[in-house]
């Protein structure tokens, strides 16, 4: 291509883009018609293009060209920068001296159990493949599975790791919890240790190599269960703060919809309205009846929208998987603890220190008789002052026919009951 122009008396020939680019920009008649300052990157989730969840490609000629004259006029700023932002507008794609940059993951969905260690895949290339490496950089960022996302949820991402070279920081929960794989070229998966609860998410890898930036999101969830939890005081005494930390303390977290939709798919019905993570309130039924929205509604789950966080009141829907023990490395067990009498709730936890452990919390029960695969017909004190037990083969004198974690409610402390220990 051959452009000529004349101004004021200055002869640009664009068989030089570069050349004309940098005189623009600096001289006085360029200075009027600076672009948009942009600090920063930005993101835009198509959630109904291809299916696949894919974002638009991260640096399009309107971010480049969205660049400030400042920046441009600046003397580190190289003559590939000034050519690949004529190119990109031009060309309507991303390239730098005819080199793409690609970031990829063969898996988008990753699943683990609490307090074990996962891998988030990643890796990036260049289309053709290079013969001498580039200096990248590479960020991690996370939205967490129970943030209540808008449509630029991209700002509610947190930074966990950003890396360059053999130089790397990681921040906030994820500190001293996460490195780089680095198993191969290009290899930039990461990998968490002693992972938590509140880990879940969405997490997104980027490749930033000068002006290009290409990123892919992976889904990272646990494998554990849903179970619903009720005050002390009796039903609907929870709001919605009250509901987060009765799950925190049962070691567990508001379960998210996805959690309890996989619960309700698995079979869980109840017909108690709980707190979810977004803040709505629903249940789950599998049998529709009288009471639980109607014997002519369809199985699914029930729910009452968004409700006043502090205001409203009612049950929570908790989620809990297999956590690290506290004593030692491998995973929390929970047991039922062989004593030769029955034991009242401070008996109890005399007994279960006494072992080496602690009383058990309603979410260990759960996550040990889910994912553990624990049975005893034999009802026994957990730390909430509640008595229950676990039934994985249903059998006759061990309640309902379907498998579960029985509940007895809560005795008075003086009660002579089992109990369920942890470590």
């Amino acid at each position: 291509m051959y452009f000529s122009s004349n101004v004021d008396g200055v002869m640009l020939h664009l068989s030089r883009p570069l050349l004309a680019a940098c005189l623009y920009l600096l001289l006085p008649w360029g200075q009027g018609r600076t672009f948009g300052y942009n600090n920063g990157f930005h993101y835009q989730d198509i959630s109904n293009g291809d299916g696949n969840g894919e974002n638009v490609p991260q640096d399009s000629p309107k971010k480049l060209l969205q660049t400030s004259q400042h920046e441009l006029a600046n003397p580190r700023w190289s003559c590939a920068s000034a050519e690949l932002i004529i190119g990109a507008a031009l060309n309507d794609a991303v390239y730098f001296s005819g080199i793409r940059l690609h970031v990829e993951s063969p898996q988008h969905l990753v699943s683990a159990t609490g307090g074990s260690s996962v891998t988030l895949p990643c890796h990036y290339r260049y289309e053709p493949e290079l013969t001498a490496p580039r200096r990248t950089r590479v960020k991690w960022s996370w939205l967490p599975a129970n943030a209540i996302t808008t449509n630029e949820a991209f700002a509610l991402e947190t930074e966990v790791m950003v890396a360059m070279g053999n130089r790397h920081r990681s921040y906030g929960s994820f500190k001293g919890r996460v490195r780089l794989r680095r198993s191969a070229p290009g290899d930039m998966s990461l990998v968490i240790n002693e992972l938590q609860l509140n880990d879940t998410g969405r997490y997104r890898c980027e490749v930033i190599d000068g002006l290009e930036d290409e990123s892919v999101t992976v889904e990272l969830e646990l494998r554990g269960v849903v179970f619903p939890y009720h005050s002390p005081k009796g039903r609907y005494h929870l709001n919605f703060f009250g509901a987060q930390q009765a799950c925190l303390d049962q070691d567990a977290t508001l379960a998210t919809f996805e959690q309890l939709l996989s619960a309700w798919e698995d079979g869980l019905d109840w017909c108690n309205a709980g707190w979810l993570a977004d803040g709505t309130v629903q249940y789950p039924i599998t049998a529709p009846r009288h009471g639980c929205g109607g014997e002519s509604s369809a199985p699914g789950l029930r729910s009452y929208g968004p409700k006043h966080r502090l205001f409203h009141r009612f049950d929570a829907f908790c989620f809990s998987a297999s956590m690290k023990g506290r004593y030692g490395n491998p995973p929390g067990m929970v047991y039922h603890l062989n004593y030769p009498r029955r034991l009242n709730f401070t008996e109890a936890a005399r007994a279960c220190a006494r072992d080496g452990g602690r009383v058990a919390k309603v979410g260990q029960l759960y996550a040990a008789w889910k994912l553990k695969g624990l049975d005893r017909c034999d009802a026994g004190w957990l730390a909430d002052g509640s008595v229950r037990y676990p039934i994985t083969n249903a059998r006759p004198n061990c309640g309902p026919s379907q498998p579960g974690v029985r509940s007895f409610g809560f005795p008075a402390p003086h009660m002579k009951f089992a109990v369920y220990c942890y470590r």
